[in-house]
């Protein structure tokens, strides 16, 4: 599971075994866990599609500002990981 950014005390990622769904990240509190906030990344935006880790939303808010600051970054990182020449989803 690559590390793409760690924010403060949160840590930005992805799993290895989820690029059937459109490009997504997880963010964790700490360290890697199933209890997640899940980010779908669309047009140049990220979409909150779970909080199951029960982050704040003063901090889910900074933590999505960088993510879509960081969009085609982790778009390249999810290209290289995953093999891909092209994502069929948004990025």
């Amino acid at each position: 599971m690559p590390k793409l950014f760690k924010i403060g005390q949160y840590v930005i990622f992805f799993w290895s075994n989820e690029n059937d769904e459109p490009v997504h990240v997880h963010i964790s509190k700490g360290k890697y866990s199933p209890n997640t906030a899940k980010v779908w990344l669309t047009k140049g935006r990220g979409s909150l599609v779970a909080n199951k880790g029960r982050i704040p939303q003063k901090d889910l808010g900074k933590l999505l500002t960088v993510i879509e600051d960081n969009f085609d970054i982790i778009c390249n990182k999810w290209k290289t990981y995953f093999d891909v020449d092209e994502i069929k989803f948004y990025c």
